[in-house]
């Protein structure tokens, strides 16, 4: 099905001509794009993964990945702010397509526009999903009170709900990982805190928060601490990665579409040839388009195989971190090769490839990092490290 999906039917030419020269914009003034919000969220794109019969687009993951890189080869940062939405309604799909109603309430809250914002990263936590130092106190009603601060809390300025984890530790059962969600109250403070080399206009902010309470309704999973086969797991890790790599994949393809524009019109003093016409240039373009054509079909292959339910077992964790290592890194050289293209005047901070050079940079900090993905691909290669006696 997505073989035939049209991108631009979604995010026409002229739409995405208004992104890009606001991206500039915002990256300058590190400000948020709510414009390009509000123009998304009326083509109803805060909902192009909830089911039709509940008034979205009806799009699989794949459809979605496709936006996404289309997206961001007007403004990474854009893409990637509205990614950390799409993910809760990625859940929500990968959930009930298994039989799990439990985020229904997501899907309907994005046909109503509201926000999702992604909860998850904590400063120093390396267990990412599998831990938290994120208090969750239950409360006698099935409420939880969620104390401590998350960071990288992307949409900060807009978003109306909050997706997050945190960890029960007082419960009959506990530890028990509790995943919810919590309104925006006076009981999460968002600092504004957000300065960075890249992806600016995501205004990923540091956020606090004090007790802040999520509806029993709203107390979606409660899990055991550590590596975990629940679905809310498996449906976190595989649309967040994917979705993580499908903006840098769009990063990668304008890079080299702004390179072949370049060599097809920038002059050489010395031949008086376009650059195109010189060997090493068409050597260095070649080579780009050659990293970038092995992005787009991989990507597709794992986002039909999620809406599939296909099963790789123990290996799913492996090939999802690693197409997101592969796209990063990918597209990382791809802007760089890019630059040599261009010449020194790529280098002035107000040119669009020095603004896709400082973007790019932060899909390294992203889950899975390379360290992570490495390990994670080794132990699905080799196995486990062997534990010995002292």
């Amino acid at each position: 099905m997505s073989t035939t999906f049209d991108p631009a039917a979604f995010l026409p030419d002229d739409l995405l001509d208004r992104i890009r020269e606001r991206a500039a914009i915002h990256d300058r003034d590190n400000t948020f794009p709510h414009d390009d919000l509000a123009d998304l969220a009326e083509r109803g794109y805060l909902a192009i993964l909830v089911p039709e019969e509940l008034g979205g687009a009806g799009l699989t993951l794949a459809q979605a990945s496709l936006l996404q890189q289309r997206l961001a080869t007007a403004a990474p940062a854009t893409a990637l702010a509205i990614n950390m939405h799409l993910v809760w309604t990625g859940v929500a799909k990968v959930l009930a397509d298994r039989g799990i109603d439990a985020l229904r309430f997501v899907q309907e809250g994005a046909v109503a526009h509201e926000v999702y914002a992604f909860g998850i990263s904590e400063a120093g936590n390396d267990l990412v999903l599998f831990g938290s130092d994120t208090d969750a106190a239950p409360r006698p009603d099935g409420s939880y009170a969620f104390t401590g601060t998350k960071i990288f809390t992307s949409l900060a300025p807009v978003w109306t709900q909050l997706g997050l984890h945190g960890l029960d530790t007082t419960s009959p059962d506990a530890p028990r990982m509790v995943y919810a969600f919590v309104p925006r109250t006076d009981a999460v403070v968002t600092r504004d805190d957000w300065d960075t080399l890249g992806m600016r206009a995501t205004q990923s902010r540091t956020t606090e928060l004090h007790g802040a309470v999520a509806p029993a309704d709203r107390v979606v999973r409660r899990i055991a601490p550590g590596p975990n086969p629940d679905p809310i797991v498996f449906g976190i890790f595989s649309v967040f990665e994917l979705l993580l790599a499908s903006v840098y994949t769009g990063v990668a393809r304008r890079a080299l579409d702004v390179a072949v524009e370049v060599a097809r019109t920038r002059r050489s003093k010395r031949t008086g040839d376009v650059y195109g016409q010189d060997p090493d240039i068409r050597w260095r373009v070649a080579d780009m388009a050659l990293a970038y054509d092995a992005l787009p079909p991989q990507l597709a292959s794992l986002c039909d195989d999620v809406d599939a339910r296909a099963d790789h077992g123990a290996r799913w964790f492996s090939l999802l971190s690693g197409v997101k290592h592969r796209a990063v890194t990918t597209a990382k050289s791809v802007v760089d090769d890019a630059l040599l293209v261009a010449g020194g005047s790529s280098f002035s901070s107000s040119q669009e490839l020095s603004r896709l050079y400082r973007d790019v940079v932060a899909g390294l900090f992203h889950p899975s990092d390379p360290e992570s993905a490495h390990a994670t691909v080794a132990t699905a290669w080799l196995g486990p490290i062997e534990e010995r006696n002292a």
